[in-house]
Order: structure tokens, then sequence, then C-alpha cells
């Protein structure tokens, strides 16, 4: 603890570091994933190629991705930028078919009926699909977020100063309560970021509510019935 209290400042930078190299990869992640997960769910043919290529993403290792990408859009290895491509397609993998399964949950008579009535293909996403498949999108991106956060950690291997620069100091200096207090942070972080989430998630799907949900299921049917 003597470790911790003398070192606060230090602990409080690499959590700072820690989540701005978070925070943009679940980001995009997330706007990349949509429309991916949107082109498979709304074409039977490409669902198998798009579900296959992004799942293919995350089953190469990380340490090899980090020293791949600088080759590839001509960064230093060192550069946060590596960083932040690679958490981004992790993340693209794990969403993308959370997304296409999400959207083939709505109920076919919802969307049948918004068909029905004259909704064009956007604006049944927007207004019918999305609303509805909405939980569903928001638990893939709690994962997204957790995963991230403690995959960011691996970047102190290259360098890039995080939560996980605590773990590698710590082994080489002997220093176990700098290792704890690396975990303790990374885990407080994680959790910090699917609480705002959850936050997120009630306050623009209020429908989400226990008590809401069966209204908003008949607000959004009457909807596409008019």
């Amino acid at each position: 603890m003597t470790w911790v209290w003398s070192n606060l400042d230090f602990i409080w930078d690499r959590t700072l570091d820690h989540l701005l190299l978070s925070v943009p990869p679940i980001i995009l992640s997330f706007l990349i994933a949509v429309p991916l997960g949107w082109l498979a769910h709304r074409y039977r043919v490409s669902r198998g190629i798009i579900l296959t290529v992004v799942g293919l993403f995350y089953a190469v290792p990380s340490l090899p991705l980090f020293i791949l990408l600088p080759f590839i859009v001509g960064t230093s290895v060192r550069s946060p930028l590596n960083l932040i491509i690679a958490l981004t397609l992790y993340g693209v993998a794990l969403l993308a078919r959370v997304v296409a399964d999400g959207l083939e949950s709505v109920d076919r008579e919802v969307r049948q009926s918004a068909t029905a009535v004259g909704f064009s293909a956007r604006s049944q996403f927007w207004q019918v699909e999305l609303p509805l498949a909405g939980p569903v999108l928001l638990a893939g991106l709690r994962v997204v977020a957790v995963s991230t956060v403690s995959l960011a950690t691996v970047g102190a291997v290259i360098g890039a100063q995080s939560l996980g620069s605590l773990f590698t100091d710590g082994f080489q200096r002997g220093i176990q309560a700098e290792i704890v207090a690396g975990i303790v942070a990374t885990v407080a972080l994680a959790l910090l970021l699917d609480g705002i989430l959850v936050l997120l998630g009630r306050m623009i799907m209020p429908w989400t509510r226990p008590h809401a949900a069966g209204a908003r299921r008949v607000a959004v049917l009457q909807r596409v019935a008019v």
C-alpha cells in the first residue's frame, strides 16, 4: 500500500492513457460493425462471408498483429495508433455477429408490417429494427468494452503507455503492489465503462426497462400500423 499511496499520480496518468486507448476502439468497432451486421442480416449470400472474415480477426494473436500493423498502415511499432486499430478489429469481430443476430431477432411480423405500410429499407432499419434490436446490441457492446479494456494492457509490451505499464514495470522491478494496482485499476475501469454503457442504454432506450418493455413493443407495432 505504501507504493500505491506514493504513486497515485502515476497510476492516474496510466489510467487516463488506458482510457484514451480503449474508448476510440469501442466507438469505432460499433460504427463499423453495425453496417456490416446489417449487410449480413439483409443479404443471406453475404452473411457467411462477412461473419467468417471478421471472425477471423479475433483468431489473430495480439502481439503478432501489433507487429504486423506498422508495415500495413505505415506507423512506428510503438505508435498508439497500432493498438487502437488492433482493438477496433477485435471489437468488430465480436460485434458484427451480435448486430446480425440482433436484427434477426426482430419479430418477422413487425418487419412485414413495416414493409406493408411503405417503410423503405432505410427507414425500417432506423425506426423499427434498430430500436427493437437495441438491447442485444447493447449487451454485445458491453462485452466489447470489457474485452477492449483488458486487451489494451497488452499494448505495454510494445511501449504503449497504459495500465499494462504497471504490470511490466512491476515485474521488472519486483514490486508486487504495482502489479496488483494495475490489475485493480484495469478491473475498475472496465466496470466503470460497463456502468456508463448501462446508463446510456437506459437513457437512449427507456423501453428496455422491465415496466416499459411491453409499452414500447405496442408503440412500435402501432407506428408501423399507422
